[in-house]
């Protein structure tokens, strides 16, 4: 399957559909308040208060204002605020959205696309998948791209249901086209109400002409842990996100697994975007004793490493990691720490390529919040992943018959690995350099 996603993070929302702090995105462990989900449309004082003079009259400029002036540097934008007012055809103008868009313009200036602005709804989206449930049709999905994307379809999902596939764009929404809407707005057209349909226009790589396809909304529970013994007696463990009870529910699995003496262990990080850094480290300590599980660089110059904690439950037991281009961000630190300390497999195909590092900041009157790159993040050997994914050391290809049926071609390599590994005596990968 090609790689259908150029950046990280996406994390799920209600298509499940979650915006880029999970798809993408790596959250540095911020708890972000909830918000009204009637919030935002409130005018901030600062914008209900007359103009000073100074910031209305553009003064001849014989140098470039600095940040040092911000009177002189953010004269022009007052002018053009007043002019707009003053003179714009269609009156009175909205000035909270004004406000959002000038906060959006600003950040979208600085060429990040992990950092950017989101207003009151779409901050308050951004939250669900540490919240646990709500309602639409559940897939992880890429609001980076030219065209809303699916990354991949929850378990059990309606998405599931109807045969959304990892890479399918959605072009339209009940008949409407949705070419140059912002993905956030296609997200809030597929929401909707538990019962109702919602008819998604979709174009697959594979397929010569776009075709419809109807999914009955419900409400969505969001798993992070699931875990059962496979027949051939290996442990399987799926993680849906990074988010604060991750790593408890995973130790909860552990215990349950290992209790069980399986011949070896599966982590399942296919389409999961990611989540808090924090929780990726943890998990990661469940799997390595000991060292860096990644570091993250600033820009001025501080390198902050990560340790692993040395308290992990199954350090020894042979381990496949599973990865596709679904699995972004925390996934990929978790996988990458794995690769670079050959502490086991990773199968499946190229990663996502998240290799970036955003606080969130909550903006002030219900306006949203502002999410801003602030570190890149690199795996124990200095890996930065950022673009490119992690390579699998064995590569083994997705097939819309194979996965998630049954028949799934890239855990059944997983578990011949693990079998192969009992018989041969071996707990870690004995792969050549170049499969690195």
């Amino acid at each position: 399957m090609s790689r259908f996603v150029k950046i990280l993070i996406a994390v799920e929302l209600s298509l499940l559909l979650v915006t880029a702090c999970f798809v993408g995105g790596l959250s540095a462990g911020l708890v972000l308040p909830q918000l009204n989900p009637s919030a935002g449309a409130a005018l901030s004082g600062w914008l209900a208060s007359p103009l000073p003079d100074s910031w209305i009259t553009f003064p001849e400029a014989t140098a470039a204002p600095t940040t040092a002036d911000p009177d002189r540097l953010f004269a022009p934008f007052w002018q053009a605020w007043q002019i707009v007012h003053d003179e714009f055809v269609d009156q009175p103008l909205d000035d909270p959205s004004l406000m959002q868009g000038a906060i959006r313009g600003m950040l979208e200036a600085l060429g990040d696309d992990q950092t950017g602005y989101m207003d009151p709804e779409e901050y308050d989206q951004a939250n669900i998948p540490l919240e646990g449930e709500y309602e639409g049709i559940g897939a992880w999905v890429d609001t980076e791209s030219e065209f809303l994307t699916i990354i991949s379809a929850m378990p059990g999902s309606p998405a599931e249901a109807a045969g959304l596939l990892p890479g399918d764009q959605v072009i339209a929404v009940d008949g409407q086209d949705m070419t140059g809407i912002p993905a956030q707005l296609v997200i809030r057209r597929v929401m909707g109400p538990e019962g109702t349909v919602v008819v998604l226009t979709i174009r697959r790589e594979t397929e010569a002409e776009p075709f419809d396809v109807s999914v009955t909304r419900s409400r969505i529970a969001i798993p992070s842990v699931e875990s059962r013994l496979l027949d051939e007696g290996v442990g399987y463990i799926r993680l849906s996100t990074f988010g604060d009870d991750t790593v408890g529910e995973l130790r909860s699995a552990l215990r349950e697994l290992l209790a069980e003496d399986p011949t070896g262990l599966i982590l399942d990080l296919r389409g999961n975007g990611g989540g808090y850094l924090r929780a990726a480290v943890d998990v990661s300590s469940e799997f390595i004793a000991e060292g860096v599980i990644l570091s993250e660089r600033f820009g001025d110059g501080r390198e902050e490493p990560y340790y692993a904690d040395g308290d992990g439950l199954a350090l020894e037991i042979p381990l496949v990691v599973l990865i596709n281009g679904g699995s972004a961000s925390a996934s990929e630190i978790v996988a990458g720490a794995v690769q670079d300390y050959g502490r086991g497999w990773l199968v499946g195909e190229r990663s996502f390529g998240k290799g970036s590092v955003q606080n969130w900041h909550p903006l002030q009157n219900d306006s949203g919040a502002i999410r801003v790159t602030i570190a890149r993040w690199y795996t124990p050997d200095g890996r930065s992943i950022q673009d490119d994914g992690l390579l699998p050391d064995i590569q083994v290809e997705f097939t819309q018959e194979g996965f998630p049926a049954d028949s799934d071609s890239q855990l059944e390599r997983a578990v011949q690995l693990l079998l192969d590994a009992r018989s041969q005596g071996s707990t870690a990968p004995k792969l050549e350099p170049a499969l690195r």
